[in-house]
């Protein structure tokens, strides 16, 4: 038990010193308030993409690929059970109705790629990559799809779902590079030594950059924004418990790969969608109050995923 402890807490140790460097670099003042987007930009369209054709094409046959499809079923079913029971914490706590449709959204949905996919990497190393993937897939077609129809019922008269956009954010760089990947192992095509090692030094920068990102944000935002009200204290429950939980009840029982049981488990108790406050704003929902739970979310996942990845490691084995 010791030992698990020790493993999982040198893992998150490794991300905590990342993070913890863009904060003080960003407190002070080596970036500017344009840094954190182009930061974002560099990992979702230069360092995830090319990680992904680095890491699939070199460690993945097709047969191990074609297996990991069907197991999309189990966060679809996570997602929408805990779609219908965030009404149920929203009503029991007397959530405000201006806030239903933010608070659903947040608490059904997780930060999957740019904080959940390092840290997976940071303590699973890149077999984790495709397991992420697939969660990756739910989780970004129930946000663009449920999940921004839910904000703007908060903000607007009207609400729709928009498939284009959500077409259009579900085939993101970090998944056209997966599936450019998976093209290339199952026709057996081997891509020049050169091309593979540009990719696997791009790749590279996924962990550093994502979590130097985070500090920024974190910085940026102001931990004196952090307030434990009752809309705190529901997302915090759905996000870091039950999400989790109802993730381990569900992948328990099945036979899929012990590490995919592991990491849709982690996926699951990721913080709040960083889109979460850009939509809100879109669509003239709260995107304060969005923006407050993505700073809580995130920064107390620091405490949550060293406590998480000692229990997954426990019972799931």
């Amino acid at each position: 038990m010791l030992s698990i402890f020790w493993s999982s807490l040198s893992g998150v140790l490794i991300i905590l010193i990342m993070i913890a460097a863009g904060f003080v670099m960003n407190e002070r003042h080596w970036f500017t308030p344009d840094s954190p987007k182009a930061i974002s930009k560099i990992v979702t369209q230069v360092a995830l993409p090319t990680y992904m054709i680095s890491t699939i094409t070199t460690k993945f046959t097709a047969a191990e690929l074609k297996t990991l499809l069907p197991d999309l079923r189990y966060p679809v079913l996570s997602m929408l059970i805990l779609f219908a029971l965030s009404f149920a914490v929203a009503r029991a706590l007397a959530i405000k109705k201006s806030h239903i449709g933010l608070f659903s959204s947040m608490f059904f949905n997780s930060n999957t790629v740019f904080i959940g996919l390092p840290i997976n990497l940071a303590l699973f190393g890149a077999r984790s990559v495709p397991y992420v993937l697939v969660y990756y897939m739910a989780n970004t077609t129930f946000f663009w799809t449920l999940g921004v129809w839910l904000i703007q019922h908060d903000g607007m008269k009207e609400a729709k779902i928009d498939f284009k956009q959500a077409l259009g954010k579900l085939f993101s760089p970090p998944l056209l590079g997966f599936m450019l990947a998976v093209v290339l192992v199952a026709l057996h095509i081997r891509l020049p030594k050169f091309i593979i090692s540009t990719c696997a030094y791009l790749g590279n920068l996924t962990i550093p950059m994502s979590m130097l990102f985070i500090g920024i944000v974190l910085s940026n935002a102001g931990l004196s924004r952090i307030r434990f009200t009752r809309d705190a204290w529901g997302i915090l429950l759905g996000r870091f418990l039950l999400a989790p939980l109802l993730m381990t009840i569900l992948v328990l029982p099945s036979n899929m790969p012990l590490m995919m049981k592991q990491v849709f488990i982690l996926q699951a108790a990721m913080p709040v969608m960083t889109n979460a406050p850009v939509v809100s704003r879109m669509y003239h929902a709260d995107y304060n109050y969005a923006a407050i739970m993505v700073t809580e979310t995130t920064t107390l996942s620091i405490i949550v995923i060293p406590i998480l990845m000692v229990a997954i490691k426990t019972l799931v084995h």
